[in-house]
């Protein structure tokens, strides 16, 4: 796994920072116009050009979100960016997808501390994810991979090679 950055999610900044991103992505969902979504691409730390976002999109900081030309994200997909989120050009992500940088810890006293973990996610160039699948912090998914519909990405995805499963294993190279 990447390296992790420990962070306290709970701070008043980083709490009025998700209100407002999270506000931009409600109105983006209740009317999808072109002004809405304008402003939620203006969140991201990049957006490339022919960039498509369904409704249901959820983020919670949106500066931490690099999107590559010809992005498709399909309805209901999250992307929880307390890491960098980066999306290569020419991704397709199905709907009901999850890309999540968020970890904390396993130890139940340590829990009590509410500290969390960021984990950088890289996806690669022509990366198509599958519907409902979930991609696990600090994972990436090399150029041209296909990861499977319901598939939980838990470790590195190999460039032109399909992935399906839980955890996602190697079905063939593509």
């Amino acid at each position: 796994m990447k390296k992790q950055i420990i962070f306290n999610s709970l701070t008043e900044e980083l709490r009025a920072q998700r209100q407002r991103t999270h506000e931009i992505c409600r109105n983006f969902n209740r009317s999808p116009s072109k002004g809405h979504l304008k402003k939620l691409k203006s969140t991201f730390s990049s957006c490339g050009e022919n960039v498509r976002i369904e409704p249901g999109f959820h983020c919670d900081y949106g500066h931490k979100i690099k999107l590559g030309n010809n992005v498709y994200i399909n309805i209901n997909c999250t992307l929880l960016d307390g890491g960098e989120i980066i999306i290569g050009d020419d991704c397709l992500i199905a709907p009901n997808v999850q890309i999540l940088t968020i970890n904390h810890p396993s130890s139940p006293k340590e829990r009590l501390e509410k500290t969390s973990y960021a984990s950088d996610v890289t996806l690669g160039c022509n990366v198509w994810l599958g519907a409902g699948a979930i991609v696990l912090p600090g994972i990436s998914i090399g150029t041209g991979a296909v990861v499977g519909a319901g598939s939980v990405v838990t470790s590195e995805v190999e460039a032109n090679c399909l992935y399906a499963g839980n955890p996602a294993q190697k079905i063939k190279p593509i």
